[in-house]
């Protein structure tokens, strides 16, 4: 579990440097996240510990939005007369992600031209 661990906050801590370093808009753990991608992918495999770590952490994942609510919660005058703008863009923002994932999936379904199942 060490070593997964090790790989998650290696990969997060990286992202984070280059989007400091770079001035990047995109937040430090998105950077992470895509550099893991790209390690896993050149390496062709997962490390074992990765492997038998990361379904315990998803298992768990929920919690991880709690500090997030509380934020919410401790600032809501703050963000009450935004209210309405901020549904608006939560609930586009989800049919945006649904759109694109059906369209993903759809494109990936359709059959490949000179190819036999």
């Amino acid at each position: 579990m060490l070593n997964a661990l090790i790989w998650l906050l290696g990969c997060q801590l990286a992202g984070e440097a280059v989007a400091r370093v770079l001035s990047l808009p995109v937040p430090g753990p998105v950077l992470g996240m895509l550099l893991l991608f790209l390690i896993l992918c050149a390496r062709r495999s997962i490390p074992d510990d990765l492997r038998a770590t990361v379904p315990g952490l998803l298992r768990h994942l929920s919690m991880l939005f709690i500090p997030a609510g509380v934020g919410v919660m401790l600032w809501r005058s703050l963000l009450a007369p935004f209210a309405w703008s901020l549904l608006l863009v939560v609930v586009m923002a989800t049919l945006v992600t649904w759109l694109a994932a059906a369209a993903t999936l759809h494109w990936l379904g359709r059959p490949v031209r000179g190819r036999s199942s």
